[in-house]
């Protein structure tokens, strides 16, 4: 099979684009500037912007499956501004999919996120769920995926918490206890792969969630543990995050803003883990504190 994969030389697309060439399929990884020395199996590359169609629609030719993972983080302020989360998630989507027809293209594996809703409240949030929907109306074999947070070598999650918690005496918003249930990268990926490679999975939106839920508190600790270090945390008034995380917006030297804060106020954690359709069971998955080494 040959497989497109947009964004693929990001966090989890180097982990795809390996999974998909180690079961011996054709694999090209599309991104803006993309970096071969990423990937440890025989991935090709190609250039190409999800927001500017004329520039990546060629990558699509003789494909027989697309998997959309081009994103923004929603841990972080873009540099664009909200509106950018509209340009990358819906355009992007929008342009991958206007590809992916018109070059015959059967099928789409969309990255999603957990709680992808128009009517959401950040912009993160409303852009992923018109995405789904531009998914959804496509005539393409399409399937979806809102994971809750990826953790892994080269992801960001734990790296963004110790961001937000300092060692030892760390104010956070509501005490940390938003609510994650982290998913290890080598566990979300062959699911991705199959996917891609396996019928019956067309047409079906996926909620995937790790092992255990954890609030943000729990992930701090966890990671501090990790390095010998304790943490005390210090509950902070959400209006109070919110006015600081407001008035952070316009300096690109502070990677939070508002919407990161209305984040704060949505647990990330899902009502049924679909792990089971992929013949896994959530016993079977990595925890956070196990990768961590501190289970």
């Amino acid at each position: 099979m040959d497989v497109l994969v947009t964004g693929g030389d990001g966090f989890v697309g180097r982990h795809l684009c390996d999974e998909l060439a180690d079961r011996g399929h054709d694999v090209t990884a599309l991104s803006r500037d993309p970096d071969p020395s990423v990937f440890e199996a025989d991935v090709e590359t190609a250039i190409g912007d999800v927001t500017a169609y004329d520039s990546m629609e060629g990558a699509f030719a003789d494909q027989d499956a697309v998997v959309n993972l081009v994103a923004l983080s929603p841990l972080f302020q873009p540099s664009g501004g909200d509106e950018q989360h509209f340009e990358i998630h819906l355009g992007g989507t929008e342009n991958a999919v206007r590809a992916a027809e018109e070059h015959g293209v059967e099928r789409l594996v969309q990255m999603s996120a957990l709680g992808a809703d128009p009517q959401g409240s950040t912009a993160y949030i409303r852009s992923k769920g018109e995405a789904e929907q531009v998914v959804r109306d496509s005539a393409l074999d399409w399937t979806i995926f809102r994971p809750s947070v990826v953790f892994g070598d080269g992801g960001e999650f734990v790296s963004f918490t110790k961001k937000l918690t300092p060692p030892y005496l760390a104010p956070l918003p509501r005490g940390g206890r938003t609510r994650f249930q982290p998913i290890w990268i080598g566990d979300l990926v062959p699911m991705l792969a199959d996917a891609v490679t396996e019928d019956g999975h067309t047409g079906e939106t996926y909620e995937i969630g790790g092992p255990a839920t954890l609030t943000l508190a729990d992930v701090a600790k966890l990671a501090y543990r990790a390095e010998g270090k304790s943490v005390s945390i210090v509950p902070v008034p959400m209006g109070l995050t919110k006015l600081g995380m407001g008035l952070a917006d316009p300096l690109p030297v502070i990677p939070f803003g508002s919407d990161q804060a209305r984040s704060l106020e949505m647990d990330n954690t899902v009502a049924d883990n679909d792990v089971a359709a992929f013949g896994r069971d959530v016993t079977d998955l990595q925890s956070l504190a196990d990768y961590l080494g501190v289970a």
